[in-house]
């Protein structure tokens, strides 16, 4: 296996859009929510051992997530567990993890990824990431693994790409033109027809070198942070100076901060059983229904005149459901929510105003 890959795993967020089964002191990358024995992140690590030596993996997360992040890993080393004293988005995430692995490595060629997706055929993923790997190897370019649209849906980012083929040996590879945020249901539609758009998987791909010198010129704010501490990374110091970058550093996604300013920056179109399990509709339209479109986790759930829901409750709470068409309804500990899907986009600001009005201990 090649010794200059890498991945870098990125695991530091609340998951907010699945609660209440996520919370702040377990959110959803930590969670079964699948049943398939291993959560997010192991499925995720899983996925990337393929890829690179398992030495090569890193996890970036919240210092409060150290615990589980060993309990749920314990093949890694703790010096592998990236840790962040504050939340600040996708760019610090990336940049810290680049530095880290200048330390070890300035020929390395990274592989990002957040630990909350859901790939259906992982020999193609794992074929994808090669390709991807082999052309980062040999150009100065930032890439992103873009998915071939089968609807439009209004829950993901979209690329716009160039349809003329850029490089010999690729013919997958698209220039980007444009990246768009997640759009109107007309705008989605638009976006399917054209031919032109994939969604944004936020799965990247690039030469250290090239990640580094694009932090240099479109975000030199934060790469001064990072390299100005680059001294103090592998040492007993390490610590403490992420403290000092982080409290000073911004808030900036790396979408925003480079991949949407940048001149080098290409999409490989990809094709894997890609989901982004980011809501309890997503999680509804990648699992096995039942004969009335319903799909139900927990043992005890009786539904009748009922269709086109999601219900996720904890194995020994006995739920009965009559006439109910197209919510969510999740119980979890202290928590019942009952929720229209089509209005699931609410949660993340309902999470917001639970907190407001009756504190951190449901959230």
């Amino acid at each position: 296996m090649n010794k200059n890959y890498y991945c870098v795993i990125m695991a530091g967020g609340i998951g907010s859009r699945f609660w209440p089964l996520s919370r702040t002191s377990m959110p959803k990358q930590f969670i079964d929510i699948l049943g398939t024995g291993r959560t997010f992140l192991q499925m995720t690590y899983d996925r990337l051992v393929r890829v690179c030596p398992k030495e090569n993996i890193l996890i970036v997360t919240n210092k409060d997530y150290k615990n589980l992040t060993m309990e749920q890993l314990p093949e890694i080393k703790q010096s592998q567990i990236l840790l962040e004293p504050y939340r600040r988005n996708t760019a610090p995430c990336i940049a810290y993890a680049g530095y880290k692995i200048k330390k070890q490595n300035p020929n390395a060629i990274m592989v990002v990824a957040p630990s909350d997706h859901l790939i259906i055929n992982e020999d193609s993923f794992v074929e994808y990431l090669f390709n991807g790997m082999a052309f980062a190897e040999k150009n100065d370019a930032l890439l992103t693994l873009g998915i071939e649209p089968n609807r439009p849906d209004t829950g993901y980012g979209y690329i716009q790409v160039n349809n003329e083929v850029s490089f010999e040996g690729f013919e997958k590879l698209r220039k980007v033109k444009t990246f768009t945020e997640k759009p109107n249901h007309e705008m989605a539609e638009f976006f399917l027809k054209s031919g032109e758009f994939m969604w944004n998987s936020g799965i990247f791909i690039w030469s250290l070198s090239s990640i580094l010198k694009a932090f240099h010129k479109h975000l030199p704010d934060v790469d001064s942070l990072f390299a100005g501490g680059f001294a103090h990374i592998d040492t007993e110091n390490e610590d403490s100076e992420i403290q000092k970058v982080y409290a000073a550093c911004t808030n900036v996604s790396i979408d925003y901060g480079i991949m949407e300013k940048a001149k080098n920056v290409y999409t490989l179109c990809s094709d894997f059983g890609w989901s982004d399990l980011g809501t309890w509709g997503s999680l509804f339209e990648n699992s096995n229904k039942s004969e009335e479109n319903n799909v139900l986790h927990g043992d005890n759930i009786l539904a009748y005149n009922s269709t086109g829901n999601i219900v996720n409750v904890s194995k020994d709470k006995l739920v009965v459901i009559e006439g109910l068409n197209d919510y969510i309804v999740v119980e979890s500990n202290n928590t019942l929510l009952i929720c229209k899907r089509q209005d699931e986009q609410e949660i993340r600001q309902i999470v917001n105003d639970v907190k407001l009005k009756k504190g951190d201990s449901f959230v």
